[in-house]
């Protein structure tokens, strides 16, 4: 019998649900359960992909090519799993699949309703993984009292009610503020958090508190009684150097027993500590590391989170700590500021803005050789600084920029021409690459062939290949042997352009051979 948590929000929103839920699964994971996590958000886009990441963060792209939402990188980094289109759903989705059942005429003349049809599609996919885990985290988006999270709320509660008491986990995610004229916590925001959601019918058994300063007994005892919940399950959440720390953090409230005694479970390996210690000794660092991300969403840290990540990931191996500024590409100062960064990396984005600013920052770091790393649009800029500086294409360019341009070298595939929609349409999800010897990219993979993850509409276009390895850059991966996945400068100590999104594989204690490679090619620049 499967068994089910919860996760809920109070408050404000970016208190980390998702790396709350992320870290219980992983304590319980330690005590050898089966675990996996699914997302659910109240929002009327069928997916994030057309959203701009101003909005919503970075899109993570899952194995089997959903777009979804950046906390399943959290998933999949603490838990070292591949989601898959299961495990992330919206409102629009959910919605959408209803409408599409009442126009087939499934209902069987029914009236249509947020209850029980609405309620109904969103508790089928609460159980979407209950044959291929022991355990459930399911995440609801938004804070309680969001009109939008309403459904959502309202089927986890029947959800409750449906299944046996032991089966089912709620566990509501608040915020305690600190305020700093009074020096005092206040437990108010999380009564009237907890005060709706009991309004909702939905009763939680743990509450984790966000906070800047230590709960004392008396806090606890405090929420304890106004929130009906037991005292050892007001859980103190507090700030910590590494996202990775929390499981530990949490398991010293002993969030896993009390998880495990009211799901009544019983634990099906002798805990493993040797997790906490390989995390802590990923916090030693004998040196500092200088990274620029080059990007159109700089001022939003959570555009590039899976970057991020990774730089650290890949850092911590080699015993460094990663300094990640993140420069605008139309900073009109910005080749002054690459100066004093050891390595350059120019990730994903779409649209037209910025381009050049991504050219200039690329061609410094290829003139000056220093190291580079390329992402997806990222490579795309490599392949048109190359076109126009190494093998003097005067103006190339690609087609997503100008369409009329004399050479060029990056263009949409004629699959994608008549393609009406933007949403779910691109080359998505994994793909293998058969990777060429002797080459930058199979010294970091040491393998012939590689599968990763891809989120973009338009390829290097084949037909400058030729002219653009005499020239100097040459072409080290291919899919299917006829689109290019990978670029390198042979004549440069590191310069890789890649088609994908290596960033999604990354994981705690397994770096990306890339990122890796990266990171101590910039470290190679200090000296």
């Amino acid at each position: 019998m499967a068994k089910y948590i919860f996760i809920t929000g109070g408050v404000v929103s970016s208190l980390g649900k998702g790396i709350s839920g992320a870290s219980i699964g992983k304590l319980l994971q330690l005590h050898g359960f089966k675990v996996n996590m699914i997302k659910f958000d109240p929002y009327i886009n069928v997916d994030p992909g057309t959203m701009n990441p101003y909005q919503h963060g970075e899109v993570f792209v899952t194995s089997d090519g959903a777009e979804s939402d950046l906390d399943l990188g959290t998933y999949e980094r603490f838990l070292d799993l591949y989601t898959s289109k299961s495990n992330t759903n919206t409102a629009g989705d959910i919605y959408k699949t209803v409408i599409t059942k009442e126009r087939k005429g499934d209902y069987d003349g029914d009236t249509v309703q947020v209850i029980p049809h609405i309620t109904d599609e969103i508790k089928r996919r609460f159980s979407a993984l209950k044959d291929e885990c022991e355990i459930s985290i399911i995440e609801i988006g938004g804070t309680v009292g969001d009109i939008e999270g309403l459904p959502f709320m309202e089927a986890a509660r029947q959800f409750k009610l449906e299944n046996n008491p032991e089966d089912v986990l709620s566990i509501h995610v608040t915020l305690v503020p600190y305020i700093a004229g009074a020096h005092e916590l206040k437990t108010k925001p999380t009564q009237h958090s907890v005060n709706k959601l009991r309004e909702i019918g939905i009763s939680p058994d743990m509450i984790i508190c966000r906070t800047e300063q230590p709960l004392d007994d008396s806090l606890k005892r405090k929420i304890s009684l106004f929130c009906n919940v037991k005292q050892e399950c007001v859980i103190e959440a507090l700030d910590v150097p590494s996202i990775y720390y929390i499981p530990e953090a949490l398991y010293k409230q002993k969030v896993d027993v009390l998880v495990i005694e009211k799901l009544n479970i019983k634990p099906k390996a002798k805990f493993d500590k040797t997790w906490f210690t390989k995390i802590e000794s990923l916090s030693e660092h004998h040196k500092i590391v200088k990274i620029a991300v080059v990007g159109k969403y700089s001022d939003l840290k959570d555009a590039y989170k899976s970057i991020d990540e990774s730089l650290n990931i890949a850092s911590a191996e080699l015993k460094a700590k990663a300094e990640i500024h993140y420069l605008g590409v139309e900073d009109k100062n910005l080749i002054n500021k690459l100066k004093w960064y050891n390595g350059i990396l120019v990730p994903g984005g779409f649209g037209n803005r910025g381009i050049e600013g991504k050219i200039k920052a690329i061609n410094f770091a290829r003139e000056n050789k220093i190291p580079f790393f390329g992402i997806c649009l990222g490579m795309q800029c490599s392949v048109i600084e190359a076109a126009r500086n190494l093998a003097k294409l005067k103006n190339a360019n690609s087609t997503e920029f100008d369409e009329t341009t004399k050479y060029p070298v990056i263009k949409i595939l004629d699959e994608q021409k008549d393609v009406k929609y933007r949403g779910g349409t691109m080359r998505l999800g994994n793909y293998k690459s058969e990777i060429k010897k002797n080459t930058l990219a199979h010294s970091l993979y040491k393998s012939n062939e590689i599968e990763e993850r891809h989120r973009h509409r338009y390829e290097m276009n084949p037909e400058f290949i030729e002219l653009l390895e005499k020239a100097g850059m040459i072409v080290s991966a291919y899919h299917k042997k006829v689109l290019p996945e990978i670029v390198e400068i042979k004549s440069h100590p590191f310069f890789i352009g890649v088609q994908f999104h290596p960033e999604f594989a990354s994981r705690p204690m397994k770096a990306h051979p890339i990122f890796k490679g990266f990171i101590n090619a910039a470290l190679k620049n200090k000296n």
